[in-house]
């Protein structure tokens, strides 16, 4: 399928999920990634889920990167550049929701891409391969082209693989790992 095709799709399974569906799978996504060789690292990257578009839930994985005393960071998103900065959550974090219900830092201590370790990614839907697809602005794809390469870069999603995404490009920057509430997929 192409991409327009597989938004398409995941956004309607996705709005057939119940609250208790959302929630349900966003704890089993987050026990699934207490397996995951990600604990030695210091730099997390997270995104704040958009509730209206049933989101996979982070706020377990919020919790367990807290209790493991990591370093988190989240974004904000400028839509004219169509680029991200990256803010160290703290107690004294103020968050926001932009137009796009997107919640982000309102402002903090600001941290480069290239110190973060692991990159928690939302996506709409993805391959066998590690491709993704978000929502096709390219926010994402930008980020992550600035994080170093040995940046571990982890989807999260309800759903499963597709057998392929046909229009894919050599400079998509392709996921390590996708974890969903029943396997966790390694790209490496």
């Amino acid at each position: 399928m192409q991409k327009k095709e597989l938004r398409s799709k995941y956004k309607a399974l996705r709005s057939q999920l119940s609250e208790n569906d959302v929630e349900t799978m966003s704890m089993a996504i987050a026990n699934q990634l207490l397996a995951m060789p990600i604990w030695d690292k210091t730099y997390f990257h997270i995104f704040l889920p958009i509730t209206e578009q049933k989101e996979v839930d982070t706020e377990l994985i919020l919790h367990l990167l807290s209790g493991k005393d990591k370093e988190i960071l989240i974004s904000k998103a400028d839509f004219e550049t169509r680029k991200m900065t990256h803010f160290l959550l703290t107690d004294n974090t103020k968050i926001k929701k932009n137009e796009y219900n997107i919640p982000e830092p309102v402002d903090g201590i600001e941290v480069p891409s290239n110190k973060i370790e692991v990159v928690f990614i939302p996506l709409l839907a993805y391959d066998k391969q590690g491709h993704r697809v978000g929502y096709g602005k390219g926010f994402y794809d930008r980020f992550l082209g600035e994080c170093t390469p040995e940046t571990i870069k982890i989807g999260l999603s309800f759903f499963e693989a597709e057998e392929s995404i046909k229009d894919t490009h050599d400079d998509d920057i392709r996921m390590d790992y996708c974890i969903t509430p029943k396997n966790s997929y390694n790209f490496k």
